[in-house]
């Protein structure tokens, strides 16, 4: 075990938590980067049971407790809902471990903040994608989570992150960044800086269609990583959606634009040769055809119509985001090289720019499926 201070407490907080069974082994889980995960085994009468415990980060996730309303209430709903067609809660979905007093979560006596949730056995995830088939399956599963949760009230939620994907003040922060310049590097990045300059106009037509009615809010997961999704071992179908942090209200353009961001790249987010870096029509195409039939007609004409429009202000609004980090020294994204923001904030761009040029394409793929 890790003798980081902050895990001093685990064993306080894994006692704080209604486990089945006589925990056997606790050991560090996975690969993220935000919380600290470790996956508990408990043995029991009928054989083994596993936990995955976390110790929330926050510093960025500043109010624990409204997350954990949020992730307690949206699972409920959802278990609820896959229960009723059939389904097994189980394993469809995350499964909150209270504590012994009943809450959501634990606060240790150094104020860390624990929770628990039953690990979903026979699963995998997928870091990158493989094929065709697997993002098929991942777009069906996201565009299911708008379905199921269409007629959850959105605006009961929580903001775990204030405007997490709100372009205007992303964009604010942005041209702050540029003003203030504190390590003198704007100048050698004056051709990044006009490119965002030259789309400001573009940052406004989501939040102002839906501050005009134009957009319904929805419940978003707000980071549709393909790895963000579990995969079952026997079948290689897409099972449960996973990493709830940013379940807030939103838009669905959101969703599928970080999708398309992330998985229908040719290139990796840190690709330091952007002749690699295109939008890959194909996967596109199949990402659409797979998120529309999950949602299953729970979108408005006008979501549909602007999916195009929500791919582009995501790539456009994280390249925005790495650049000004770039210009502030580094300080929210991890950095593994020289210019590492750099080079992630060139990838987005490319990829916006290659979007431009496609543009006409992917309306038409749109309509087609719409």
């Amino acid at each position: 075990m890790p003798m980081n201070p902050a895990f001093e407490t685990i064993d306080e907080a894994i006692s704080a938590f209604t486990l089945e069974g006589v925990l056997r082994e606790k050991a560090p889980y996975g690969n993220g980067h935000i919380n600290d995960t470790f996956l508990l085994t408990c043995g029991t009468a009928k054989g083994e049971k596993k936990y995955i415990l976390q110790r929330m980060n926050h510093s960025i996730f500043q109010d624990p407790a409204a997350l954990m309303e949020n992730v307690a209430s949206v699972t409920a709903y959802l278990q609820k809902n896959i229960l009723a067609r059939g389904g097994d809660p189980a394993r469809e979905t995350l499964s909150v471990i209270k504590t012994r007093s009943g809450a959501n979560y634990y606060e240790d006596s150094l104020h860390n903040f624990w929770r628990v949730f039953l690990f979903i056995d026979d699963t995998f995830c997928l870091e990158k994608v493989e094929n065709a088939r697997d993002f098929h399956d991942c777009a069906v599963a996201f565009g299911g989570f708008q379905r199921q949760l269409a007629d959850y009230p959105a605006d009961t939620l929580h903001e775990t992150i204030p405007r997490f994907h709100h372009t205007p003040s992303r964009f604010q922060a942005f041209q702050k960044a540029v003003a203030e310049d504190p390590l003198g590097r704007a100048s050698s990045v004056q051709a990044e800086i006009d490119f965002a300059l030259r789309r400001e106009a573009d940052t406004h037509v989501l939040t102002d269609l839906l501050e005009k009615g134009g957009l319904p809010l929805r419940v978003t997961h707000n980071d549709t990583k393909l790895n963000n999704i579990l995969f079952d071992t026997a079948t290689r179908k897409a099972l449960c959606i996973i990493d709830l942090d940013t379940v807030m209200p939103g838009l669905s353009l959101y969703d599928f634009g970080d999708s398309i961001r992330t998985g229908a790249s040719t290139g990796a987010e840190d690709e330091t040769d952007l002749s690699k870096v295109t939008l890959d029509l194909s996967l596109f195409e199949t990402f659409t055809e797979g998120f529309l039939k999950g949602s299953q007609g729970s979108l408005t004409d006008r979501e549909i119509e602007f999916l195009p429009m929500g791919a582009k202000l995501m790539t456009f609004e994280c390249g925005i985001r790495f650049l000004a980090d770039f210009l502030v020294g580094d300080s929210y994204f991890k950095i593994h090289r020289e210019n590492h923001n750099l080079d992630r904030t060139r990838t987005q761009f490319k990829l916006v720019a290659d979007m431009e040029r496609k543009w006409k394409d992917m309306a038409e793929i749109v309509r087609r499926f719409s």
